[in-house]
């Protein structure tokens, strides 16, 4: 498995911005923003590959995984908590 697919990628749309925005949250700061979803996730991909890169090549470790812990229906349960 590569380092890339332990962090959760993150494409959303944002009405403040008009455009779709992608993050790794616990991995970058900022991220990519543009019209086309696919295209931001991509682009997203490739900024991940390149942090993980630089974190290796300064010898530094990665900051802890955060994909695989769910996120989507652990958002899912609160939403529907609060509508209940």
């Amino acid at each position: 498995m590569k380092d890339s697919a332990r962090y959760a990628k993150i494409v959303e749309w944002s009405e403040e911005d008009n455009c779709y925005v992608g993050s790794a949250p616990g991995l970058i700061y900022g991220g990519t923003h543009g019209d086309d979803e696919k295209a931001v996730f991509e682009e997203l991909c490739q900024i991940v590959e390149e942090a993980i890169e630089l974190y290796h090549m300064e010898g530094r470790p990665l900051p802890p995984a955060t994909s695989g812990r769910d996120y989507a229906n652990k958002m899912e349960q609160v939403v529907c908590a609060t509508q209940a």
